[in-house]
């Protein structure tokens, strides 16, 4: 997931608009299904400011996919740039990246969304606990967005999907660095190698640390009686992070 920026069914209908969007006339919806996404969230973080003080997240990015890269992933999925492909079989036309200071924080907005009536959780991949070969970790989540506006499938109202990504700091700037390393051209296969060690050893050392990192942060909250954010839901501080 790249550019992001701040802040008995009829059979399918595939309008395509006058400029040949891959997405057709539903171009128009997709930002304010965007932001319909974008205000569960905020409000989530809002309340959990108000009752513990701090943020549910550090930052917290989304983005539409451009015509050219929904286009290049239709190709590669052997799929039509049509409206149906961008905005049904695949599920990332809409995306959004949610980066927190602790591990707790990450299954929390997991739970929250998964008590969203506007959303419909399609698929998880819990990649915090069980990381890729690489070392690669983060929360992913596909889910469904009831919307009131027309959908690609003819259903009205309609559903709209978008993946949410959930990540510490750390491991964060871990996916930012192998991002770089993978496009880079001119790394000989011996460098490749090295490089590649390098990074799944920095990923075991960096989920080591976020996870003392929260032990830390759960010993705080035991000492200050218990009105952190890293609570359970009754008020015991958790040694491990919790479970979504």
């Amino acid at each position: 997931m790249t550019d992001f920026h701040s802040s008995g069914a009829p059979g399918p209908v595939a309008p395509q608009a006058p400029s040949g969007s891959v997405y057709g006339s539903y171009a128009a919806y997709l930002p304010r299904v965007m932001d319909m996404l974008v205000t569960h969230i905020e409000d989530f973080d809002r309340a959990t400011r108000q009752r513990t003080g701090e943020g549910a997240y550090e930052h917290f990015n989304h983005r539409i996919k451009s015509e050219s890269s929904m286009r290049e992933k239709c190709e590669r999925k052997g799929l039509p740039a049509t409206p149906v492909s961008a905005l049904h079989d695949i599920h990332d036309a809409i995306g959004c990246r949610i980066v927190c200071s602790f591990v707790d924080d990450i299954y929390a907005l997991v739970r929250h969304i998964r008590t969203r009536p506007e959303f419909e959780v399609i698929e998880e991949k819990d990649y915090v606990r069980h990381p890729k070969p690489n070392g690669y970790r983060s929360y992913h989540m596909i889910v469904s967005i009831a919307t009131p506006f027309p959908d690609p499938t003819g259903a009205t109202p309609g559903h709209y999907p978008a993946e949410i990504q959930l990540r510490t700091i750390a491991m964060d700037s871990w996916a930012a660095l192998e991002h770089q390393v993978k496009y880079k051209k001119d790394l000989g296969a011996a460098n490749v190698q090295i490089v590649t060690a390098e990074l799944k050893r920095c990923a075991d050392e960096l989920a080591s640390c976020d996870l003392q990192m929260q032990t830390i942060r759960n010993l705080i909250a035991e000492d200050n009686g218990g009105m952190d954010d890293g609570m359970d839901d009754d008020g015991a501080a958790a040694r491990q992070p919790k479970e979504a």
